[in-house]
């Protein structure tokens, strides 16, 4: 199973109540960051795209660029491309550039977006959600074919016997379906035939069983053979569980909370932190040991390809999530496989 590391470049207080970095810090930390994951021996680095304050990454092919040049093997994928509201000839010519810089190492995960902020932006309304997702996605696996693209659509203008350039050089672009929960973006997954990347941020993994299930019939039913399936989650490693936890849970509680105020949810208590944490829990967090078991038991129960840990969900140091990535690639990940 290949094991890595996703990021938004989130702009938090440092460690729930320290000072605010600037994006650009930021910034130059996940490339420190990338570089440090590569070194630890594992094996994709992922980039999430935002369009708010709290969140450095707007541009998540220009980041893995930088990322790239100073790094040989490790994939680098977005984690994820809001495709609902960018321009799939654009997002396929940004991705395919980054493909041909990092030497074929780049992949595309494609999904609806958790926030709403890009859709006014860019000019898109948020009745569409769903059908813009739905075109968009189908012009790009569409662009990526290498052959001319003819093509027209509610929401932008027709191409015409068009080849998109640049285009990767020995395989299509990998692209991924990424995915909440919801059934409807699990078939649609299957039916197309592309790799599934699964975002598990609460509640129990365990509950996620029946969506890959339903994926995999989705895929029997599109006549596609067997494809990968990725689980994202929010985690961090440490020496000691008491460290783990004393470097994890206040910055992840603050940004928690402050995403929680937005949709109505209440702030998340120290009682919520440890169920979520617990072995049938959402959150990685603890013990070399204890998140090398956590992340098999997921393995194995949704029968996983892919895992993604998710460490910077509040700011926190960042020499401590380069510890946090040295303990993930030698110890945790010997151990998952």
């Amino acid at each position: 199973m290949e094991l890595g590391l996703t990021t938004f470049a989130e702009v938090h207080p440092v460690g729930g109540d320290g000072p605010v970095p600037t994006a650009g810090a930021r910034l130059r930390q996940v490339v420190e960051e990338a570089v440090a994951t590569e070194q630890a021996g594992l094996d994709v680095y992922g980039v999430g795209e935002h369009h708010r304050k709290d969140f450095a990454a707007s541009s998540p092919a220009v980041v893995l660029a930088a990322i790239a040049s100073r790094t040989e093997r490790i994939q680098l994928t977005s984690a994820v491309t809001v495709l609902s509201s960018a321009d799939p000839v654009r997002a396929y010519q940004d991705f395919a550039t980054l493909d041909g810089l990092s030497g074929g190492r780049a992949e595309l995960m494609a999904g609806r977006g958790s926030f709403i902020e890009s859709f006014p932006l860019f000019g898109y309304d948020l009745s569409d959600y769903d059908e813009l997702f739905e075109e968009k996605l189908a012009l790009l696996l569409k662009i990526r074919e290498n052959e001319p693209v003819t093509w027209s659509g509610k929401f932008r203008a027709p191409l015409n016997d068009v080849v998109v350039y640049p285009r990767t050089e020995d395989r299509p672009l990998p692209v991924w379906i990424a995915v909440g929960g919801s059934p409807e973006s699990v078939v649609r997954a299957g039916l197309l035939g592309l790799p599934l990347a699964i975002a598990i941020i609460g509640g129990q993994p365990a509950r996620f069983k029946p969506l890959v299930d339903l994926y995999h019939r989705a895929l029997e039913q599109g006549g596609h053979e067997k494809q990968p399936v990725a689980v994202h989650a929010h985690g961090y490693v440490a020496e000691t569980d008491s460290q783990a936890v004393n470097d994890f849970y206040k910055p992840y509680a603050a940004a928690m909370s402050g995403i929680g105020r937005e949709r109505g949810w209440g702030p998340m208590t120290r009682e919520q932190f440890d169920a979520l944490r617990s072995q049938s829990g959402s959150l990685f967090v603890g013990t070399p040991d204890y998140v090398a078991g956590k992340i098999a038991d997921i393995r194995d129960t949704l029968g996983l390809d892919r895992f993604m840990l998710h460490t910077s969900v509040g700011t926190i140091e960042h020499e401590k999530v380069l510890n946090n990535i040295r303990l993930l690639g030698e110890k945790v990940a010997p151990q998952v496989r």
